[in-house]
């Protein structure tokens, strides 16, 4: 996996929150707009994104608000459990999927 698709998988998420917030104001009675343009923008992302990491991604949205966490200090920030050495030595130097051993999120690093 290269950069583009972790960053197309960070924007789908971002998106696919802003939609699932949208609808839940629509759902309590206010008036909303873009959530068509939303839509359509994370469908655009999709087609980006390779099937095997987005059907990933999609499975582990079923469990989780959010999927893809970053790595800081060397802990994931999805479940706060400090990773092991290899694994972020690893992940800082290649551009692959890399997930937390002990939630299952796909991880990225931080500059």
């Amino acid at each position: 996996m290269d950069e583009k698709q972790l960053r197309c998988l960070v924007a789908l998420q971002d998106i696919d929150i802003m939609i699932q917030e949208t609808e839940g104001e629509q759902k309590l009675g206010f008036k909303t707009e873009g959530i068509n343009k939303l839509k359509a923008t994370r469908e655009e992302l999709t087609e980006k994104i390779e099937k095997p990491l987005f059907r990933r991604y999609e499975l582990l949205r079923q469990h989780y608000k959010r999927a893809v966490v970053p790595v800081q200090d060397n802990t994931c920030l999805g479940c706060f459990v400090k990773l092991p050495t290899s694994l972020t030595t690893r992940g800082k130097e290649n551009i692959e999927v890399y997930t937390c051993e002990n939630c299952g999120r796909i991880l990225y690093w931080l500059d």
